[in-house]
């Protein structure tokens, strides 16, 4: 009877070990949210977002287990204080009525080592669309003061007139002077909370 026991304690033990998650938190210090679209077709201007906050999970062997993300539209930065400002307005992000821009992953793949497809929904002004992005693990890390430490990076591309971003002027040539498509493409570095 003692054996028994023992065996349910130990089979117990291994069930909660097997659902044992970490929760991180994103170091917006060592972290970056990129984005790019092409100009007059024949460039690319690039620019970032200065606010965000993002969180992860990762299951007991350490795959990525769940993500979500809160990015400021209002922070948005492409180093011209001009193009910034109409970004913000309602030819795109209207920032002051949508001031958040928002990702939850819904199901995630692993597809080698250390990458998954991660497909989550996507908010932006008040729009909802499943998007699909690369995610990689670059590694986890004892940092010289103690905290546990995880690095990431995401990629993807989206069409911003699925989102209400239509702003859109045609070129004599053929094309847009602010293309469809825009990429997206973020280096994260997380803390395991304590």
């Amino acid at each position: 009877m003692k054996t028994f026991i023992l065996s349910i304690i130990f089979l117990f033990g291994i069930s909660i070990a097997s659902f044992a998650q970490t929760s991180w938190e994103i170091d917006k210090v060592h972290s970056a949210v990129k984005f790019g679209v092409t100009h007059l077709v024949i460039s690319t201007v690039e620019g970032n977002f200065k606010d965000f906050n993002a969180t992860i999970s990762t299951k007991a062997d350490g795959n990525l287990d769940k993500i979500n993300a809160d990015i400021k539209t209002s922070s948005v930065n492409t180093e011209n204080e001009q193009r910034d400002n109409h970004l913000k307005s309602d030819d795109f992000f209207s920032a002051s009525k949508f001031p958040d821009m928002l990702f939850v992953s819904k199901s995630i793949k692993k597809v080698g080592k250390d990458n998954y497809k991660v497909t989550g929904d996507l908010t932006i002004r008040g729009v909802t669309k499943s998007i699909v992005l690369d995610v990689k693990n670059n590694g986890t890390i004892k940092d010289p003061w103690g905290n546990t430490r995880s690095g990431w990076t995401a990629s993807g591309k989206i069409n911003r007139f699925d989102f209400g971003l239509a702003w859109s002027q045609a070129l004599e040539a053929g094309g847009l002077v602010v293309g469809k498509e825009v990429t997206i493409s973020i280096n994260a570095e997380f803390n395991a909370k304590k």
